[in-house]
């Protein structure tokens, strides 16, 4: 048997390394600001354990647990992360281990090698060696009542390698007071069924009364998988990051794994699973802090996640939603969504309508609205990512509805000048002019800008400022082009998205044409015009909340009397 931290009856306990491993992600750099943000955000979602970086490798890190000692933490210890002893160092002479005694951590996390690969071609040491740093390490920091938590790094391979001598280091850091012994699959080659035999020989084998982890990286794609396969296994302590970050393909995503625990395995876990409406949510700030678009696709939280774009699975979840959902996607924040496309029927373009909160019965014909949306897609529109778009396109077929302003023609110049050498000369110079109809007037403006696009916004926007002056608070986040034949060359047809935003929240749109100025001036006056609307619309509901809560004279007065 297996010690009492590894009991069937003992809840997960999640560790989140977003802050030190999930930094090592090629392309994801966190400020000082940012890993604090972070930090923040998971101990409020109740994480037992946040590791929050290597003191003993950059300043940033060391300033990190300064700014920490200030910080007041309602559910997470805090882990420094570092390395075992030089073996040429004592304890207390060694750099490493001073700095993470220094960040003052209730928790200390130290990696020591398991493979005699890396001990003797990685490290220059003995096995014995080996051995004692590990020992020496654990031990130095475990004085004063610290919780030691030791990554037995590359164990899997070094247990394949050297069976007896992977299971020593283990021994050595248990005996030298480490309270959690971490099974790491560094090189994430692991197949899931060797996961699962190794972590219950190990346990079975060395009989510790100890709470077991593990740490897997996701190169064969496996992360996940392998994680869920040592708790079944009996391990207790799982890391990883949010939403998978890490080096080379990344770690183990502990967003799925704490869904998968709760909503697959039933299994009590620390974050308490009874409630993760507030997981995608989580997902999403962690990247929008990191500066990294959220995955779509990502399980349980990604915007797709639940996205239904067959016709056929589109009709059949309308009828009955568990029929294409393994889960209720409300319950990790989630919301089922029909996506409107040409490979969707009247079905997904009725539920998604209705979701917008348009009614389309006896206003617009849903199959009508459907065959124009696969008819617009098949001459390069995509609705997907441009629900802007989709709404205006309805609101254009009610009846009643009148546009903003009416895009007529516009005339663009781009001149770049250079010398009689060829040289660049002066800076490349735009210039649009537009013709726009605005309640029943024919404006006629014209603008500079530093490319044809951003002319062209200048120009319309000039003419509709007098009009429409909540255009001055909306601005463009980002601008994409996409060639959609590219066999074509530059004779191609493209398709040009635009997101833009305002105080009220963010929108894009699409716009497709074989010109790509005329395919940017669509999405562009898609994004004003919804601009537009979406400004009146709530300057209406304001007015009817405002006089639907107005007390009435006779409200106001005693029952009876005069006024």
């Amino acid at each position: 048997m297996s010690g009492d931290g590894a009991g069937p009856d003992r809840p997960v306990l999640l560790y989140d390394t977003t802050l030190r491993d999930g930094t090592q992600r090629e392309g994801l750099v966190l400020s000082l600001a940012d890993k604090l943000k972070i930090a923040r955000r998971l101990d409020e979602a109740g994480f037992p354990y946040i590791e929050g970086g290597w003191p003993g490798s950059n300043p940033k890190d060391q300033d990190f647990f300064a700014a920490a000692r200030s910080m007041t933490w309602q559910n997470a210890r805090l882990a420094a992360f570092g390395a075992t002893r030089h073996r040429s160092n004592r304890p207390e002479t060694d750099a490493n281990l001073q700095a993470l005694v220094a960040a003052e951590t209730p928790v200390i996390t130290i990696f020591g090698k398991s493979w005699l690969l890396h001990v003797t071609d990685v490290l220059n040491a003995t096995a014995d060696e080996n051995l004692a740093m590990v020992a020496d390490s654990v031990g130095y920091c475990r004085q004063g009542g610290r919780e030691v938590v030791y990554d037995a790094e590359h164990f899997f391979d070094g247990y394949k390698s050297d069976q007896e001598y992977a299971l020593a280091t283990l021994r050595a850091a248990h005996d030298a007071g480490a309270t959690t012994l971490v099974l790491c699959d560094t090189n994430g080659g692991c197949i899931t069924d060797e996961v699962r035999t190794i972590v219950s020989d190990v346990m079975a084998t060395l009989d510790l009364d100890t709470t077991w982890g593990i740490h897997v990286h996701d190169d064969a794609g496996l992360a996940v998988a392998n994680s869920l396969a040592a708790v079944q296994a009996g391990v207790r302590h799982v890391q990883g990051t949010i939403n998978g970050y890490g080096e080379r393909c990344g770690n183990a995503n502990i967003v799925t794994i704490w869904a998968d625990l709760a909503l697959k395995l039933g299994l009590e876990t620390v974050p308490p699973g009874r409630d993760l409406s507030g997981l995608a949510e989580l997902s999403r700030y962690v990247a929008e802090v990191a500066n990294l678009p959220p995955d779509a696709h990502q399980p349980y939280v990604g915007a797709s996640a639940f996205a239904h774009k067959g016709g056929v699975h589109g009709a059949a979840t309308a009828r009955v939603q568990h029929s294409y959902q393994h889960v209720d996607p409300a319950l990790v924040g989630n919301q089922t969504r029909l996506v409107v496309s040409e490979l969707g029927g009247r079905v997904n373009t009725q539920w998604r309508a209705e979701q917008l909160g348009h009614q389309l019965e006896g206003v617009v014909d849903p199959r009508t609205l459907s065959q124009l949306i696969k008819q617009l897609e098949s001459e390069g529109a995509s609705f997907e990512g441009a629900e802007a778009s989709f709404e205006l396109l309805i609101r254009r077929h009610q009846p009643g509805y009148r546009p903003p302003f009416q895009l007529i023609d516009f005339t663009v110049l781009v001149e770049q000048r250079g010398d009689r050498d060829g040289r660049r000369g002066e800076e490349l110079r735009a210039e649009a002019t537009v013709k726009v109809e605005v309640e029943g007037e024919v404006l006629h403006t014209a603008s500079d800008g530093n490319g044809p696009v951003n002319a062209l916004d200048q120009a319309l926007r000039k003419a509709l400022r007098a009009f429409y002056p909540m255009l001055d608070g909306v601005h463009l986040v980002d601008y994409k082009v996409r060639i959609l034949d590219g066999d074509a060359a530059t004779a191609a047809r493209t398709r040009v998205l635009i997101e833009s935003s305002s105080e009220s929240g963010a929108w894009s749109t699409v716009g497709s044409d074989t010109n790509i100025i005329a395919a940017s001036w669509k999405a562009l006056g898609d994004s004003l015009e919804y601009a537009i609307w979406k400004s009146s619309a709530e300057l209406r509901r304001r007015d009817e909340r405002h006089f639907t809560t107005r007390p009435t004279a006779d409200a106001a007065s005693p029952a009876g009397a005069s006024s």
